[in-house]
């Protein structure tokens, strides 16, 4: 017997969107590699995405959507464990490799916070808190860099 997904509330729904970008990240470094463009332009894009949407995102969720739960919380410490994985590696140098690693982290990581902790976090906030997290992280829109779509 199956369970029913549960809805995801409002309040997360935007951060939902953003980890459906970040997937597409990882899918446009995959297309960059099956059409052997240069790993520096895949680079020059997923540094660009990394800065302007990833960063602020996992600031957000640090700052007031983990919180929800307890700090010394397994879930809670792996979804930062992974964070700072991602960074360690978009701060990588070996590009092909590099790529590869966060293109492959980077999936793992959305499918964990989207599967697991969201569903946690979401069964334990308060409507209190769900409105904050709402309040506090309004979708502005995402806004792509297009000056070289390589992966077209």
């Amino acid at each position: 017997m199956s369970h029913k997904p549960l809805k995801r509330h409002k309040a997360l729904q935007p951060l939902s969107r953003e980890h459906h970008h970040g997937l597409l990240l990882s899918w446009k470094i995959r297309a960059g590699f099956s059409k052997n463009i240069e790993p520096e332009r895949i680079k020059k894009y997923a540094d660009w995405f990394f800065k302007t949407h990833l960063i602020p995102h996992f600031e957000l969720e640090e700052r007031y959507v983990f919180s929800v739960l307890e700090p010394d919380n397994e879930l809670v410490k792996k979804a930062l464990a992974e964070h700072r994985l991602l960074e360690r590696l978009f701060a990588n140098d070996d590009l092909p490799l590099a790529l590869s690693k966060i293109e492959e982290a980077l999936v793992k990581h959305i499918r964990f916070e989207e599967r697991v902790l969201f569903p946690e976090i979401q069964q334990v906030a308060t409507e209190v808190e769900l409105l904050a997290i709402e309040k506090i992280h309004q979708e502005s829109g995402f806004v792509d860099n297009l000056d070289d779509e390589f992966w077209k």
